[in-house]
């Protein structure tokens, strides 16, 4: 057996849901409101791996204007049968209050890396939905309900129906198989076959401290299922001082040598209890234990350190720090929120070996953004860029961003005032709320290249910019980190950090700002390079 380090996908990987296919892992993961929408990441050992193109990069198949933080897609299941991958994932058009409103659809591709088809539109009943394969070829789909009754569980079990692969729509009566155990909330379902028994491994808890994993079991598909007797299979509720807290949410895998992992949910909170990575994915050993499965290392905590198959070493080629946009299309690691980086947005090609941003709507737009940023995947990072930009008039801002959504952000723009054609200000928003911490501009009226710089380590930011790239100057003083995570989000989130690029026209001329290069680097404990 080979031994890892968890989380195995750090930053914003949350809700993963594990896949082999042969000598190939799979895990894809919620995205939410960015754009393009589901994470997959591939190993081939489950030490390294690497962000393969995403699944959902139509409007057609995914449209997510308007959609409120933290909605959109939630929690994707992938599975393979047939010659084909599956993909099932919901839309959130509305999560908060009484009421849900999503839509659960299906996708189907016969590579991982697509193309894949147009949407299958499955139901509307709740959300987290999840595809089986029976061994009789028969396929049913697994989600939560949500119930908006008062007086009622809102989390009202997980419901099970018979899906048809040839009408292309749900068939037969819908059963509730599971209402879950008395640590409530129950949600993110998946159904396996293993030695005659059908089991339902579900979420509980919620997905902040008292998160969790559960199994249920029955001979029949459609129950009734019994829980797991001294049960949750895995939670860090009971332990603040672990590191890998709220473990919960996850899926099982089968390794060629028939072991088993479980993939499932974290967070690495800072000392003031907020994670600013959001929620990562880490690997657990599964051990089945008079017919059930336990962690192989005992007890329900997650573990650092995690045993999997020795598999032969695969490593990818690693991630360049520094972005110089002199390929013809953006690496998949870049995103966006709520609509494609497409050519309304961005162009690489109006001027060869820079990234062209045209001004759209202002950074707390859920509509029409021109924002291009990456994940955030350590604590400790420092993000650069060079930017040319000539407002030509106060509503024109272009920048640096570490941008958690549209209620919680840092924006070091260039704009245009008065005493100034070009001149640099800081803006923080914390939920909701815009403030300008740094009341003076600082004017660059006698130079067209603008470098900037945040350096994040833990609770901590600050903000820098250069006239040459050589020597920089603070912009104001050190900023609260932590406001840019789940915990601190207006009504609680669901994401992480992300740091990038943006520019905005809010007088509709659509002016562009250029940016050279965007430069991402994870820094020592000395504030050196990372290796």
């Amino acid at each position: 057996m080979a031994c890892i380090a968890n989380p195995v996908l750090r930053g914003f990987y949350p809700d993963p849901s594990i896949l082999r296919v042969g000598d190939d892992y799979y895990i894809a993961t919620s995205t939410f409101e960015w754009y393009p929408g589901v994470a997959i990441s591939h190993s081939r050992d489950l030490v390294h791996w690497r962000t393969l193109p995403p699944a959902l990069t139509r409007s057609s198949q995914l449209d997510l204007r308007g959609r409120p933080n933290s909605g959109g897609v939630w929690a994707p299941a992938l599975s393979h049968a047939d010659g084909l991958f599956h993909l099932i994932y919901t839309d959130v058009r509305g999560w908060a209050g009484d009421f849900k409103d999503v839509r659960n659809f299906l996708v189907t591709a016969p590579d991982i890396e697509g193309p894949w088809s147009e949407p299958v539109h499955l139901n509307n009943s709740g959300f987290d939905p999840s595809l089986f394969h029976d061994e009789d070829g028969r396929k049913w789909l697994v989600n939560m309900v949500w119930d908006h009754r008062h007086g009622h569980d809102s989390f009202g079990g997980i419901l099970l129906q018979e899906y048809d692969p040839a009408a292309r729509r749900l068939v037969g009566p819908v059963h509730n198989i599971f209402r879950g155990t008395a640590l409530g909330l129950v949600e993110g379902p998946h159904l396996y076959w293993v030695d005659g028994w059908y089991y339902l491994l579900v979420a509980e808890g919620g997905t902040f401290t008292t998160h969790a994993a559960t199994v249920a079991r029955s001979r029949s598909i459609e129950g009734p299922y019994e829980a797991m007797p001294d049960g949750p299979l895995l939670t860090s509720a009971h332990d603040p001082s672990l590191r890998l807290q709220a473990a919960g949410h996850g899926s099982l895998v089968q390794h060629a040598d028939g072991s088993w992992s479980l993939a499932h949910l974290c967070r690495r909170p800072l000392s003031n209890g907020r994670a600013i990575l959001g929620r990562e994915t880490a690997l657990q050993p599964i051990g089945w234990r008079d017919g059930w499965p336990r962690l192989a290392h005992g007890g329900q905590a997650p573990a650092d350190q995690a045993t999997v198959p020795d598999l032969p070493a695969q490593p990818w080629p690693q991630r360049a720090p520094r972005d110089d946009f002199e390929a013809t299309a953006l690496a998949p690691h870049w995103q966006a929120p709520r609509v494609p980086i497409d050519a309304a947005m961005a162009s690489l090609d109006a001027r060869p070996g820079f990234l062209r941003l045209y001004g759209r709507e202002s950074p707390v737009s859920r509509f029409e953004q021109s924002l291009v940023a990456c994940r955030q995947q350590a604590f400790r990072i420092e993000a650069s860029t060079c930017v040319e930009f000539s407002p030509e008039n106060f509503q024109q801002m272009a920048g640096l961003v570490a941008f958690y959504n549209t209620d919680a952000f840092y924006y070091l723009f260039l704009t245009r005032a008065a005493h100034s054609r070009r001149c640099l200000g800081l803006m923080r928003c914390e939920r909701g709320q815009v403030s300008y911490p740094v009341e003076k501009e600082y004017p660059f009226d006698d130079c067209a290249r603008v470098y900037l710089r945040l350096v994040i380590d833990h609770a901590r930011i600050r903000f820098y910019c250069s006239r040459d790239g050589d020597r920089w100057q603070a912009v104001g003083w050190e900023q609260d980190a932590s406001i840019l995570s789940d915990e601190h989000a207006l009504l609680c989130g669901f994401t992480g950090n992300f740091v990038g690029m943006a520019c905005q026209d809010l007088s509709g001329q659509r002016l562009h700002a250029d940016f050279d290069w965007f430069e991402y680097r994870e820094l020592d404990e000395d504030g050196s390079a990372a290796a």
